[in-house]
């Protein structure tokens, strides 16, 4: 009988311990975790379309070799459902990148302030004011 009290005792304390770890409250997550965590779902929706492409593709050619098989049998298939078109998704583009507006090579098309003369002039350097 104490050895059965002792393990329920024992089970019990166990088990409160346990939601007492679940219930506490975890830290807010940092910037660049919740970065990571976009970039995690955006990759995994991609993954997502990119499976469904995959899956029509291969619905597509199985249902035309199943026509063509009937067509040769001398049988007549069933009329085909019209379903829409597969859609590629196209490369994987993260979202951190596709937001990021691009970067220029030389910068030469952006001054780095507004300019408030020609860029050029007809004075020779050595009677240009060193600076």
């Amino acid at each position: 009988m104490r050895v059965v009290k002792f393990a329920a005792v024992l089970v019990a304390a166990a088990g409160s311990s346990f939601v007492i770890s679940v219930a506490a409250k975890l830290p807010p997550l940092s910037d660049e975790a919740k970065a990571k965590a976009a970039e995690t779902s955006a990759k995994t929706a991609w993954t997502d379309k990119v499976s469904a492409f995959q899956l029509c593709k291969a619905m597509n050619k199985a249902a035309a070799s199943y026509q063509a098989a009937m067509k040769q049998g001398g049988k007549t298939a069933a009329t085909p459902v019209d379903t829409p078109a597969c859609v590629d998704p196209g490369p994987y583009v993260s979202p951190s990148a596709a937001s990021a507006p691009p970067i220029e090579a030389a910068g030469a098309h952006s001054p780095p302030k507004t300019a408030t003369a020609p860029p050029s002039t007809t004075k020779p350097a050595a009677e240009m004011p060193k600076k």
